[in-house]
């Protein structure tokens, strides 16, 4: 055994690394069992919910938007404790409200008025709601034979603070009424003129009415006029069927890529699939620690970040099994292995990375969800890949693994001649393109569209219908009847697939024509229940928009970290040739099969972008690896050949694992996943073949020929040495 020590410490470190990260997930630290599994916090799409976004009108400062917000926490807060409340922008507050029952309730009082007002005897109106700044219902025991007390403790703005003095001095021992909407809520009376900004009302009422009292003086009125431009309501029990769907996904997905690795890896793929188990643990503990909400979209983040974390691993094991083909003894392949592979591990995942910063920032919602655990993924797969799997494998060796048997052997590859068939590969791409825009012709003139947008895109109502039973289901006409007849809107009800559901699809609804809608559903169908969307037509403008600047900026950083990483523009024009060719075959699969192009085509286009540089960037690193081993006979056509053919192996492995990971989801996914991956898979197919095919070549025909290298100035033709200090 070499290196025992070593190797011993290693598997300690291990196995107490595992035994923490899974007791943190199971058992979790502190009152709040921070780390636990089950406390990651989820998102409306996985546990249900409301979300509504309301647009300030006219202008605000942010000072009233600071109000706004304040008051709107306080709001939610009484629907649930784990409500969300943020701004979004300079005039938008979004509200996300998780796991309530009673969906329309809660939009009702999100948007009310809720005018607070201090009147006297004869109604006038000395205060309002804006001049308080606080209130709170507080139980005291103001003596020591007394029981406790329960009161209400008001704090007034500066400018509260004046009207109050005034207010109380001219009402001595009479009563001041605090009306809310109409509601008397109390009427103390009050005893001395109040000068400080602070007072309480005391009286004999139990701590619930007090701190009923307390909270709708606090979410008095709003500051400035809001208008909802945005609404989703998810019901509970759609959010609990996507969460174990997509989790029963990544599980047989996983286990499929575990038995994968050891299959074609043998002792590595062992190495890498005890890391991948680490890897999974990290980035759970990190999504818990960092209180990042975990969605729907997120979820498919961290399943499609599982196979893609496959793909360093592939990139490092097959460069051992060429060090061992090129005479390496095993220990010096495994060194070798890992030292060559980091540069295209790491250029790979840092464009990866680009895209996902660029959702964070032009993303919203459960987008930004997708981006977050992507993100998340990149970084711990490369620490995993580079760090953890190189510990294991070492590991592995000293405690007797150091046959090269165990590891294989990289055959001798066959060198395909792409150069020559270029053309060829140009003429099947322009014909999947053109096929696509042909068909994007032909929806406009059928759907009003080149594609068949989503709500997030085109504004509009849509409602999801549910009945309890076959028995209960009436028919589509029926349900066509409760908007054309009661609503007189016009609307599209499509009947969703093995389910007793219909999707209804308008234009925008207002808040109580969803209410009637609702009630009709219910009351005169039977619907057991019935959740909606709605989004404002300026919003889905400024969507549309932002996917073209997301897909733009994260184009232009690529270039430029490509052009910068390999001191060629030629070489960075020639990768985003081949992104902008997945992306257009990607968007000719959404005009073929229609699927609605929605919140996550966004997430979904700058993923295969992601995907297809990080390929591209792993063909290109070998180019420039043996470009330098170029001799005088060679050619650069040469060096492109040998070079696609040496990767082309590790890129069709990686896009089976990323490819089996996605399909998995396909299967046994809810609806909105499965609009999610059909276009992604498609994309992951595309990838590989534009890296292999298009990308090369592009960078050929743009003026790669010219180059050339210089075997002197390799720094793979250095002498190495093994373990035992000889040259190899």
């Amino acid at each position: 055994m070499k290196n025992g020590k070593r190797s011993i410490a290693t598997l300690l470190i291990t196995v107490v690394a595992i035994a923490a990260m899974a007791f943190l997930l199971v058992v979790g630290v502190g009152k709040w069992h921070r780390g636990q599994f089950k406390n990651i916090i989820l998102g409306l799409d996985l546990q249900g919910g409301v979300s509504i976004t309301y647009e300030a009108q006219g202008k605000v400062t942010s000072e009233e938007m600071e109000d706004v917000l304040e008051k709107m926490k306080n709001r939610a807060e009484n629907f649930s404790t784990e409500s969300d409340v943020y701004l979004e922008g300079d005039k938008r507050v979004v509200v996300d409200i998780p796991g309530v029952d009673d969906a329309q309730a809660v939009l009702q009082s999100l948007g009310a008025e809720g005018k607070v007002q201090f009147v006297d005897s004869e109604g006038n109106v000395l205060l309002e709601g804006a001049d308080v700044a606080d209130a709170r219902a507080v139980s005291e025991i103001r003596d020591k034979e007394s029981k406790a007390q329960n009161v209400i403790k008001l704090e007034f703005t500066s400018e509260g603070r004046s009207k109050f003095a005034s207010a109380t001095a001219n009402n001595v021992g009479k009563a001041i009424s605090i009306v809310y909407d109409g509601e008397v809520l109390s009427s103390p009376t009050v005893n001395e003129a109040i000068s400080s900004g602070n007072a309480e009302i005391t009286g004999k009422f139990s701590y619930e009415e007090a701190d009923r009292i307390a909270t709708f003086i606090r979410i008095g009125a709003l500051p400035v006029e809001l208008k909802e431009i945005r609404s989703n309501v998810v019901g509970a029990k759609l959010g609990d069927e996507a969460i174990k769907t997509s989790l029963l996904a990544g599980v047989i997905g996983l286990a499929i890529i575990l038995l994968f690795m050891i299959v074609m890896y043998r002792i590595p793929g062992l190495a890498a699939d005890i890391a991948l188990g680490i890897y999974v643990m990290i980035v759970l503990l990190v999504l818990n620690g960092l209180n990042i909400t975990l969605t729907l979209p997120g979820v498919a983040g961290i399943v499609l970040s599982i196979g893609m974390a496959v793909d360093a691993n592939v990139i490092i094991f097959t460069r051992i099994r060429e060090e061992i083909a090129a005479g390496r003894d095993v220990y010096n392949a495994i060194k070798n292995g890992f030292s060559k592979a980091s540069t295209a591990i790491i250029d790979g995942n840092v464009t990866t990375l680009i895209a996902a910063a660029v959702l964070m920032f032009k993303g919203s919602g459960t987008v930004k969800g997708f981006a977050y655990t992507l993100a998340i993924g990149i970084i711990v797969s490369m620490f995993t890949a580079l760090f953890v799997t190189r510990s294991i494998l070492y590991m592995l060796y000293d405690f007797g693994a150091n046959k090269e048997i165990l590891y294989g052997k990289q055959k001798a590859v066959k060198t395909i001649n792409f150069v020559k068939n270029r053309f060829k590969f140009f003429i099947i791409s322009g014909v999947v393109i053109v096929a696509g825009f042909v068909m994007m012709g032909v929806n406009k003139s059928s759907i009003d569209g080149v594609f068949a947008y989503g709500l997030d895109f085109k504004g509009g109502t849509s409602l999801a219908v549910e009945f309890a039973d076959d028995a209960t289901l009436p028919s589509k006409d029926e349900v066509k009847a409760v908007f054309n007849d009661n609503l007189k809107v016009d609307a599209d009800v499509t009947k969703v697939n093995n389910a007793n559901e219909y999707v209804v699809k308008s234009a925008e609804l207002s808040e109580e024509q969803r209410d009637e809608a609702t009630n009709s559903l219910k009351d005169e169908l039977g619907a057991s229940d019935v959740t909606y969307e709605s989004i404002s037509a300026s919003v889905s403008n400024e969507m549309r928009k932002d996917a073209i600047i997301a897909v733009l900026i994260a184009t232009v950083f690529m270039l430029i970290y490509i052009w910068i990483r390999f001191k060629h523009l030629s070489t960075g024009l020639s990768a985003v040739i081949a992104l902008v060719h997945d992306v257009l075959v990607v968007l000719a699969v959404y005009a073929f099969t229609r699927i609605e192009v929605g919140n996550t085509f966004i997430a979904c286009i700058l993923t295969i972008v992601g995907y297809s540089i990080n390929d591209t960037i792993v063909v290109f690193d070998r180019i420039r690896e043996n470009q330098n081993k170029m001799l005088s006979k060679d050619t650069m056509e040469d060096v492109i050949n040998k070079s696609i053919s040496q990767t082309i192996t590790r890129s069709l492995y990686t896009s089976i694992t990323t490819f089996i990971m996605v399909l998995v989801m396909y299967i046994i996914g809810v609806e909105s996943i499965k609009d999610f991956t059909l276009p992604l898979m498609a994309g992951l197919i595309c990838g590989t073949y534009s890296s292999i095919c298009i990308a090369g070549m592009a960078w050929y025909q743009i003026g790669g020929k010219k180059f050339r290298g210089s075997a002197r100035k390799s720094t793979y033709n250095k002498p190495e040495k093994n373990q035992d200090g000889a040259v190899v």
